[in-house]
């Protein structure tokens, strides 16, 4: 007599969540995991930050900020139509400007320069901090490597950018006013830009994720996205001692 046990029959694929819970779950995690709510962030906004310890921000987010249009031009590379090519290209130019002395770029080198920030030393890059090249190399190498759907399930962040954007003006507004009001023209811009953006991502996203490992990946890109924007906080965080104000 034959004792062997009947295989077990492969598990069925799981159910795709409904465009709304997808979507659902996309917002959960940047309500959860976005860097509004990193140490160093509710710090900045409660006005509790030296003028080192915000200088010493702007030098390392300026890092990051000039590799949004390399990033950018990755993801460009790897969408299939000239109508969704066309579409992302304009975030390039929101970045890097139509011409010399344009985009968001421009305006973070003049928020330096409102702080108190030499733009060459910001150009040069010499006082990036290791943990922070690492945490932008991270995130350029992921949209390099990664499948469309990731790579623009990434970028979802700006679901709850436009929202920090506004209490960061608020907060230097109110707390930082030895930085010259010019010098925020990057986050008011932003405010507008990164509500359309998040929108034109979101609808790439929800349409293309069809099954439930591929709705699985677009989060799993999202929380990878929300540990790089953190990773780079911790390393300014702990990078010397803070200064008193």
């Amino acid at each position: 007599m034959n004792t062997a046990a009947a295989p077990t029959p492969p598990a069925s694929p799981a159910e795709p969540w409904s465009p709304a819970e997808f979507e659902a779950r996309l917002r959960a995690v940047g309500e959860e995991s976005y860097h509004h709510r990193h140490p160093f962030n509710i710090r900045m906004h409660s006005g509790d930050l030296g003028p080192e310890e915000l200088r010493r921000w702007i030098v390392n987010r300026f890092h990051y900020q000039r590799h949004i249009p390399v990033k950018d031009a990755l993801i460009t590379a790897k969408l299939p139509t000239s109508k969704l090519r066309r579409m992302w290209l304009r975030r390039i130019q929101d970045h890097d400007g139509a011409q010399t002395g344009e985009g968001g770029i421009e305006r973070w080198l003049r928020l330096g320069e409102a702080a108190g920030v030499d733009r060459e030393m910001l150009l040069r890059a010499d006082a990036v901090l290791p943990g922070v090249r690492l945490a932008v190399d991270g995130y350029v190498n992921f949209c390099r490597l990664r499948p469309p759907l990731e790579a623009v399930a990434a970028s979802l962040t700006e679901l709850s950018a436009p929202d920090l954007m506004r209490t960061r003006i608020e907060a230097f507004e109110r707390h930082y006013r030895w930085i010259e009001p010019e010098g925020l023209a990057y986050f008011r811009t932003r405010v507008s830009q990164g509500r359309r953006d998040s929108r034109e991502a979101l609808d790439l996203v929800l349409t293309w994720a069809r099954d439930r490992d591929e709705q699985e990946a677009a989060v799993a890109a999202l929380r990878f996205k929300c540990d790089v924007l953190w990773s780079l906080l911790d390393a300014v965080d702990r990078a010397g001692p803070r200064e008193q104000r």
